[in-house]
């Protein structure tokens, strides 16, 4: 409990284009990684956010061969509290965003995700944004509906267990995941997630450019 409850007090950010999407790849301290911000400390900004990088596409196009590695068991909770296992979404790649309503730049790029699962999100394609609020529904829903949030699902793990089964340093961090259920790469940042580059190389992906948008809720299946 202790070392998760420091790691919920992290926020990583994007300094300059620090941006690091790379299968398995270990932090190093001189090439580009980002930085890591430890919310209240003397390093951080005022409200702990640090400057956001540009839209980030020259990063994600060197890691296109990464190779895939398996992920660990995930399960979290829907709005309603039915249990969800990220095993329910194979077949279509996932970005897989873990985020929290405290975290300055994971709130930076909530409407960017959000744009995106609205152009992508389909049978081929989804975005699941992974909230770590110990508040759970009572915190996201209405950050959702203040924010203009209309396409994306609510998904819960208010006991950050996430956190730990994914090695995470902080967030927001973004897992893009293939159709085998393979992470393929992270990233640790916010990012422009609709900007024409980056939408771009998630079509490359999908082949065909993914499916139509669906809205909240429509797009897979949960057990109890």
């Amino acid at each position: 409990m202790r070392t998760l409850a420091a790691v919920a007090t992290v926020c990583v950010c994007m300094a300059g284009a620090g941006l690091w999407w790379s299968a398995g790849a270990a932090p190093n301290p001189g090439s580009g990684a980002p930085e890591v911000v430890r919310l209240g400390t003397p390093d951080a900004p005022a409200g702990g956010v640090m400057p956001v990088a540009s839209t980030g596409a020259d990063k994600l196009e060197k890691f296109k061969g990464a190779e895939p590695k398996p992920m660990p068991p995930l399960s979290f909770v829907d709005a309603e509290g039915r249990k969800v296992d990220l095993a329910d979404f194979k077949d279509r790649v996932i970005l897989l965003n873990l985020w929290a309503t405290w975290c300055g730049p994971c709130v930076k790029e909530m409407p960017s995700l959000d744009r995106l699962q609205g152009q992508l999100g389909g049978d081929a394609f989804q975005v699941v944004a992974l909230s770590l609020d110990r508040g759970g529904r009572t915190a996201v829903e209405p950050f959702y509906k203040k924010t203009g949030v209309e396409h994306l699902t609510v998904f819960l793990d208010p006991g950050s267990e996430s956190m730990k089964a994914l090695s995470l340093r902080g967030l927001p961090t973004t897992i893009l995941v293939d159709p085998e259920g393979r992470e393929l790469g992270r990233v640790e940042g916010a990012v422009e997630w609709d900007s024409p580059e980056v939408v771009a190389f998630l079509r490359q992906f999908l082949g065909h450019g993914g499916g139509p948008a669906r809205g909240r809720g429509g797009m897979m299946k949960t057990g109890g």
